[in-house]
């Protein structure tokens, strides 16, 4: 039979691996070749001791042969607690030869986002956004790479690497078509669940063809292998016993023939007896034995090592063993000669202060399992004193402190909630979970347990709004909530049931806890709020009265604190929707502003009033014509959570209300590609959320109103925009949308339904405002012929509310209908007028409408070339052919 021999370079583990060294070998000249080439993924995938670091530390070596720069870390079983580990271990190259203000430099805006999750910059007084964490590190990775080319990124044990790592790695490997680049991820499957795994699932998605599996060694490799490692004469049983036993296995197969070498016996069919239970000292109990064979000390050693796990430095595993630093070099050296531990495995880089590290994973997992429970709790209570005493902080020592025995310990407490501060500062909030709920088990002393839980419900809220609830609801039953704290968990606990869908417990719940505050800034606050969500609220019908109650107490208000101006606020928005008079709702919310502006504690980032209340002044500024103070707060919103880090829901909102300005002021293409930046921020966030819906209904306006209809179905279709729509308010109105969607893809019947939908349901809430909810011009149009009685009505009707209203923009849109339903010199009176109109309103689009409208009925050339100027200015490709059209022919019939 042929033996398989390894290339003369590679290690005894690489036997029978020619097939995936030649792939790696060509990865890394592909990388060489072209500094402009598309980076490359590749996954390794295997059971434990198949040859995936084996293979990693080849490419090492074929890359640094090639002069290529290397990154390289490893997850740990007993670290996967410890947020950004990996990710931190991977950069530290770059990191420590940079000088502080050379980082900033290199990661620019970036760095004060992923600088505190990489250890490198203090964290920021608020929780920081995992989603723009997560941005900020693929930002810093890309420009740290650009900076090394040609680099390669190595990632062993993927399996184990935290959470918040495989995060980023999802989505930096997303993103390798303009980086040059090679990642080479290895990994065991399964091992892991949830959120890690579905991040380990879009890895390999990515990588595709290049996810290679790892087998077992053939016989004929095993044999080749035994006779390479002790000598030719060892005869052919012999080798299959190897192979028996070791089941092919290559890091097995190599750790037994290691010890038959020790050993000293002849490799012969009458010795092969002996490599069973040879093969047992390898690992589990038999690895246990060979390391207390070493002496109590070296055994103690290993353990202090194994509780470590990271970064493990000789004097911090010598202080946890309980031993001198010449006794921990010692036995340290002991271990290296048994093959226990090793000095840095080379492809992975070992932690700053750490120079030790097991030789594999399997035997850092077979120590840290062997040592029995009450010790192994004992030690990490010690671990963790150890790495607080080296000025680590909290979050690390945390890891260590949600492993020792509950026993009341209110220090503990108090330390494990500081260690949840941290980590929510870093954009770790899972951690931050882990952290408080282990306080929970202590348990907090009952003047404290209302206050954890009320963290545990802050630092739940983006990423469980069901547990938020739950946790909120507790502690708040508890003694211990009192003044603003509390007014702050019931705001927060509403916040969680409106993220749950459970918008009208969300009101009740507010309601509820405002009537047991006597008159003042608590209660003030607090009807805000319940303000705040019936306003937001999409249901049939609303609470009697509400209207009254809130203009009643806004009039109260004159700006003087944050309550009042969320007050005058919800009174303009509540009177923009029901069509109000459109200078009235902007005197109440210039009340809201100081000297023109956001009031401090009422800011886009600040926690204690929410996005909503601000996107509801922004917006009722647009639909008043008042454009300029619009664009100017969509901006700010996109500007604040942008330089925040902030790239989940908020900043997704953001992008589609500021494509809502952009669309109302006509600039189409601009509002098209903010609105497709929200959709994609929103798929991130996750489908069927009010924000996703904001974004969708925008894009699908925009897109009509460019004339794009087949792509604005596809989008409609993809998304799922259509019934059953959210019980949260959405601007442009849903169902107005959709009813000229199924109109415009010649789906009458159905749009026309629509349209009455949205007529009844826009009734039934009082929301007469004809821009905010445009229903019934469209319905007036779609029915000019088949109902013409009906159509006048509906369009008569439009224009009485839109003169109630006030504003430019609603009668010049109201005039246009009225002039679609008439022929004649009267259609030509009216289409003049709503050009007259909108061409003193802010809105170019319906402005190009009108003209073009103007053009058509009076066939002047003048009005069709500004009309048709007006279109291409906007991006109204659809309106802009309209006019050329309409042109040609008077050109045709007067060439003159």
């Amino acid at each position: 039979m042929t033996e398989v021999r390894p290339a003369a370079a590679a290690s005894a583990s690489l036997w029978e691996r020619d097939a995936e060294v030649a792939v790696l070998a060509q990865a890394v000249d592909t990388l060489c070749a072209d500094r402009s080439s598309s980076g490359h993924l590749l996954v390794l995938r295997g059971e434990a001791g198949l040859g995936k670091t084996a293979l990693l530390a080849e490419t090492r070596r074929i890359a640094e042969s090639r002069n290529c720069t290397v990154w390289s870390a490893r997850g740990g079983e007993t670290l996967r607690s410890v947020p950004f580990n990996v990710v931190r271990q991977l950069l530290q190259p770059a990191l420590l030869s940079l000088l502080p203000e050379e980082a900033r430099e290199y990661l620019g805006d970036w760095y004060d986002i992923a600088g505190p999750a990489l250890g490198i910059a203090e964290p920021g007084d608020a929780p920081a956004d995992p989603q723009g964490v997560c941005d900020g590190l693929v930002a810093a990775v890309r420009r740290l790479a650009k900076l090394c080319y040609p680099l390669v990124l190595l990632i062993d044990d993927a399996h184990w690497a935290d959470q918040e790592t495989l995060r980023w790695l999802a989505a930096f490997v997303e993103r390798l078509d303009d980086l040059s680049v090679l990642v080479v991820v290895a990994r065991r499957p399964g091992e892991v669940k949830g959120d890690a795994a579905r991040h380990l699932e879009a890895i390999g998605a990515v990588a595709g063809h290049s996810v290679t599996s790892l087998s077992a060694l053939t016989p004929a490799a095993v044999a080749g292998l035994t006779r390479a490692t002790l000598g030719p004469h060892a005869d052919g049983a012999f080798c299959r016993e190897v192979w028996a036993v070791t089941d092919g296995n290559p890091y097995d197969t190599v750790e037994l023939l290691a010890k038959v070498g020790d050993s000293g016996f002849e490799p012969s069919e009458a010795s092969a007896i002996e490599l069973r239970p040879l093969s047992k000292s390898a690992r589990g109990g038999g690895l246990v034995a060979r390391l207390e064979e070493l002496g109590v000390d070296a055994t103690r050693f290993a353990m202090a090592a194994a509780i470590l796990g990271v970064g493990i430095s000789i004097d911090e595993a010598a202080r946890l063993a309980v031993m001198g630093r010449d006794d921990a070099v010692r036995c340290a050296e002991l271990l290296r000669t048994a093959r226990i531990l090793t000095e840095p495995d080379p492809t992975a880089v070992a932690a700053a202060d750490g120079d030790l590290e097991f030789v594999h994973p399997l035997i850092a997992t077979a120590v840290y399992d062997s040592i029995p429970g009450s010790l192994r709790t004992a030690m990490h209570g010690i671990a963790a004193q150890v790495v607080a005493d080296a000025g680590k902080g909290l979050a690390a020592a945390s890891r260590h402190l949600i492993q020792v025995h509950p026993e009341g310990d209110q220090e503990l407490v108090e330390q494990l909630r500081g260690a949840a501060g941290e980590h929510l500062a870093v954009g770790a909030p899972d951690a931050a979970r882990r952290c408080l709920e282990r306080a929970l088990e202590e348990p907090p002393a009952p003047e404290v347990h209302a206050r954890v839980l009320y963290d545990l419900g802050c630092a739940t809220l983006l990423t469980a709004p069901a547990k938020t609830v739950d946790h909120l609801r507790t502690a708040l039953a508890l003694p211990g909530l009192d003044g603003d704290l509390r007014v702050d968990a019931v705001y927060r606990l509403s916040q969680a049931l409106l993220h749950n869908d459970q918008l009208e417990e969300a009101v009740r719940t507010v309601e509820a806890e405002a009537a047991r505050h006597a008159p003042g800034p608590a209660k003030m606050r607090l009807q805000a709020v319940q303000f705040m969500w019936e306003g937001v609220h999409a249901g049939e019908t609303t609470s009697p009265g509400r209207s009254e109650r809130l203009a009643a107490l806004a009039a109260t208000c004159a700006g003087r604190d944050n309550a009042e101006r969320a007050l005058l606020i919800l009174r303009g928005f509540d009177a923009v929707t029901h069509g109000e008079n459109a200078e009235e709702v902007v005197e109440f919310c210039d009340r809201a502003l100081v000297n023109g502006r956001l009031a401090p504690g009422l800011g886009w980032t600040d926690q204690e009033w929410g996005i909503e209340l601000l996107m509801m002044l922004a917006s009722s500024y647009a639909y008043t014509d008042r454009l300029d103070r619009a664009d100017t707060l969509f901006n700010e919103a996109v500007r604040a959570y942008e330089s925040a880090g902030w790239s989940g829901g908020h900043t997704s909102l953001a992008h589609a209300y500021l494509g809502l300005g952009l669309r109302r002021r006509g600039r189409l293409k601009e509002a098209e590609e903010s609105l497709r930046k929200s959709l994609s921020l929103a798929e991130r966030v996750g489908r069927g959320l009010p924000l996703y819906w904001s974004a969708t209904c925008n894009l699908v306006d925009v897109l009509l109103s460019r004339g794009h209809v087949e792509e604005a179905w596809r989008i409609a279709e993809e998304y799922g925009f259509g019934p059953p729509y959210p019980s949260t308010i959405v601007l442009p109105d849903p169902r107005s949308v959709r009813g000229r969607l199924l109109l415009a893809v010649g789906r009458f019947k159905d749009g026309v339904n629509e349209l009455e939908e949205a007529g009844k349901a826009a009734a039934a809430r009082g929301h007469l405002n004809p821009v905010m909810v445009p229903w019934a011009v469209d319905l007036a149009r779609a029915l000019a012929t088949e109902d013409p009685a009906r159509a006048a009505q509906l369009a008569s009707e439009a224009r009485r509310q839109a003169e109630r209203f006030g504003t430019d923009t609603a009668i010049g849109e109201a005039l246009r209908c009225a002039a679609a339903l008439e022929t004649g010199q009267r259609a030509v009176r009216l289409a003049q007028q709503a050009a007259a109109y909108l061409e003193s309103s802010p809105c170019q689009y319906e402005h190009a409408a009108a003209r073009v409208e103007y053009g058509v009925l009076s066939r002047s050339v003048s009005e069709l070339n500004r009309g048709l100027a007006l279109a291409r200015s906007c991006g109204a490709d659809s309106l802009a052919a309209e006019a050329e059209r309409a042109l040609a022919s008077l050109m045709a019939l007067d060439p003159r």
